[in-house]
């Protein structure tokens, strides 16, 4: 297990200047944030240093930028957002993340002060893990934490350059968190475990499909990638997206698992916009069809193994495109029964922003779900075996 801020004495806090790595990339509409969740998630990290007396330095990105300022993907939002969840702490923000103005607004940061510094995908430097750049940033703090899990895989210098420059490099709550849940489950997940998985595409998540399907007793697929599964079995498909590079694999994984179950029924349109002419059907998809969401006699097959397991669950992607209401149905049920299988006293895990995003539609708090993750493709990286930079480059308790 890494090195966590909880290792040390209360007091080596005090007064020290501790930058630390959060994920705000959060949707933003008309300068307000719309959805906090990775926002809260950061909150008790944020609350434990600076009760500590940390002078606390916050970096963050935010979309894609592409290596130069945009105005609408500025982090100022997210300040009245933070303020409004920490009402008692002194938080500011500055326009920049490097330079003079910054050193200078460092210096005068007070023990459990907290500043946040403008997107770091401002500068194209932050995602070459330019060593200079690397080098700025790191020169402001004596302790660096890592908790953004969600762009733990990525070779970035805020996430990897940095803390290598820097003596004491540890991991925040929230990614403890995540390390403990989805270590679990990639090693050993209370059984019966079931497996729900979702979403567009299975290249995305073929790593974490392979070490998975054998540890579990039911894998549950829906989403554009029940296409693929479906298609291998020789089943018309019609006009639903299909990945032919994996046609070979899903017809392989097919044979050797009758645990693997797929969809009886499906929702269909001619497009998007058609929504007028949605239909339900069986296995067989019209050629002039796509299939958008899973129907009702596949919901209800999903639920009750969902919702009678007492192990663990765990979700990721939706099954199907469930932002549209009409496409939404499938994916929503499978929240349900996710939430009742807590209340059978299974673990019940949750990752992908997309099946996060449904989760959020219907739960009242969090402890509907033993953990809701921050990091999607980090996530089924992380549960795929893959060495994740931003957690390797941490130190080990």
């Amino acid at each position: 297990m890494k090195s966590s801020i909880t290792n040390f004495q209360d007091d080596f806090y005090k007064g020290k200047k501790v930058l630390v790595r959060l994920d705000f990339n959060v949707p933003i509409s008309n300068g307000e944030v719309e959805d906090d969740f990775r926002i809260r998630s950061s909150i008790p990290t944020l609350e434990y240093l600076s009760r500590r007396g940390a002078k606390l330095i916050i970096i963050s990105h935010l979309g894609r930028p592409k290596g130069k300022p945009e105005s609408y993907l500025s982090l100022k939002p997210v300040i009245n957002r933070l303020q409004s969840l920490l009402p008692e702490k002194k938080i500011d923000w500055i326009d920049e993340c490097i330079g003079f103005k910054v050193e200078n607004r460092i210096q005068k940061l007070q023990n459990g002060e907290i500043l946040l510094l403008e997107n770091l995908r401002f500068h194209s430097e932050e995602e070459k893990n330019d060593e200079k750049f690397a080098q700025s940033l790191a020169s402001y703090a004596e302790i660096f934490v890592n908790d953004a899990f969600s762009v733990s895989h990525r070779k970035h210098a805020s996430v990897y350059g940095v803390p290598t420059l820097l003596q004491y490099r540890l991991a925040g709550l929230q990614l403890q968190k995540e390390l403990k849940y989805l270590t679990k489950i990639r090693d050993e997940p209370e059984h019966p475990f079931v497996l729900v998985i979702g979403g567009a595409k299975i290249r995305d998540k073929i790593d974490a499909l392979q070490r998975l399907i054998d540890k579990a007793e039911k894998v549950l697929v829906g989403g554009a990638i029940a296409y693929t599964f479906l298609a291998s079995k020789g089943y018309s498909v019609g006009k639903s997206p299909v990945e032919d590079d994996y046609i070979s694999w899903a017809a392989e994984i097919l044979e050797k698992k009758e645990k693997i179950l797929l969809p009886e029924d499906h929702f269909v349109a001619p497009n998007i916009d058609e929504r007028n002419s949605i239909q339900l059907v069986g296995n067989e998809i019209p050629s002039d069809m796509i299939g958008f969401d899973i129907g009702p006699k596949t919901s209800q097959n999903y639920m009750s193994i969902i919702s009678s397991t007492n192990g663990t669950v765990f979700w990721n992607g939706p099954m199907g495109l469930f932002e549209i209401r009409e496409f939404s149905h499938g994916t929503m049920d499978i929240v349900i029964a996710t939430i009742l299988a807590r209340l059978r006293g299974a673990e019940t895990i949750v990752g992908g922003g997309d099946s996060v995003s449904a989760l959020r539609k219907i739960i009242a708090n969090k402890s509907e779900v033993s953990h809701i993750s921050t990091g999607g493709g980090a996530s089924l990286e992380y549960i795929g075996g893959k060495v994740l930079p931003g957690i390797e480059i941490l130190k080990d308790k």
